[in-house]
């Protein structure tokens, strides 16, 4: 049966700037980092991307090495893209990323021209597109000189094959002199992807002043701390989860006693506002205007319309970030 869109699907989610930039993204993002690979069934896949665009949002994020294996995510999208998306590609925003180890040998790795390049041709491929809405460069490499690691994304570009170019997990110096590098270039830089969450708070420490005085966006990766900040691990590891099912990116002892004794207390703030913790939590991080979109994963669509919940009213009081801040910082009560 063919898919058809939500015909209110745009009614539904807020679209916010990407810098200064022209671009809107939808206040959640769907990242298929986890659940596009072998591990998942295409079925379960296709359910997943159906919800998340019957909800309004239009930006999927992948990138390379995203399985498992390597490429398999990218892959299973083209096939997605081939039964569902192909006539909807001018409503989307798809982007991909190349920077950590792809392939073995000396070329597929790091920020080289011939690395970065060579990627988003294979990625193409493996997505049936002609082009991505946005490629990053998906992580610094200190050992390429960023004129080079730049230069690539400027002729990306030039090119065609990427409208949009970003960084991710470039500290606040290395952001200020990417952005300068790739604007002498005629380029701008539209985003950085950050891991931002109520446990992972560096981009305070000085990325997001650069971005605002850069006029870049911020999308945020593991907003929900790969599922800690939910309520999901409250009474244990549950056998159907990543951590107990897949755990590369996501180990049962990273869930500490005083992890989750600090979300069973963020919990309770929750319930007072009438949310779920995962809601809440997407809701904290985006307080700041700077963050463009948070970037969500899913393993099954009711986890999308959760989480899309959270959109109806973004609002946090004054006093509840006051008591999540003290309790993140292990001063409560």
């Amino acid at each position: 049966m063919d898919y058809r869109p939500a015909p209110d699907r745009y009614d539904r989610m807020p679209y916010r700037r990407c810098g200064r930039s022209g671009l809107l993204l939808p206040a959640l993002s769907l990242g298929l980092w986890h659940n596009f690979g072998d591990i998942t069934p295409f079925s379960t896949q296709r359910d997943i991307l159906r919800k998340a665009f019957d909800l309004g949002i239009t930006h999927f994020d992948l990138a390379n090495n995203y399985g498992p294996p390597y490429g398999e995510a990218e892959r299973n999208f083209g096939l997605h893209m081939d039964r569902d998306w192909h006539t909807h590609r001018h409503e989307l925003v798809i982007s991909t990323k190349a920077g950590h180890d792809m392939w073995p040998g000396p070329y597929g790795d790091h920020g080289s021209r011939k690395y970065l390049m060579t990627s988003l041709d294979m990625s193409l491929k493996r997505m049936h597109l002609d082009y991505v809405d946005i490629f990053y460069h998906h992580r610094p490499d200190p050992d390429t000189p960023i004129e080079e690691t730049m230069g690539a994304l400027d002729q990306i570009v030039r090119s065609g094959k990427a409208l949009y170019v970003g960084i991710s997990k470039y500290d606040p110096e290395q952001t200020r002199i990417a952005v300068k590098t790739l604007r002498q270039m005629g380029t701008p830089m539209l985003i950085h992807q950050a891991r931002y969450n109520m446990f992972v708070r560096a981009p305070e420490e000085g990325l997001t002043d650069v971005l605002k005085e850069e006029g870049l966006g911020c999308i945020a990766f593991s907003p929900l701390c790969n599922g800690i900040l939910t309520d999901k691990y409250l009474e244990g590891i549950p056998a159907s989860s990543r951590a107990a099912q897949d755990p590369r990116y996501l180990k049962p002892d990273a869930i500490t006693a005083g992890r989750i004794d600090k979300v069973r207390r963020l919990n309770e703030i929750a319930k007072r506002q009438g949310r779920t913790m995962a809601q809440m939590t997407l809701a904290w991080t985006l307080r700041d205007p700077v963050i463009t979109s948070a970037l969500i994963g899913a393993s099954r669509p009711e986890q999308v319309e959760e989480n899309v919940r959270t959109l109806q009213d973004l609002t946090m009081d004054p006093e509840d970030l006051a008591q999540i801040d003290l309790i993140l910082k292990g001063d409560a009560l």
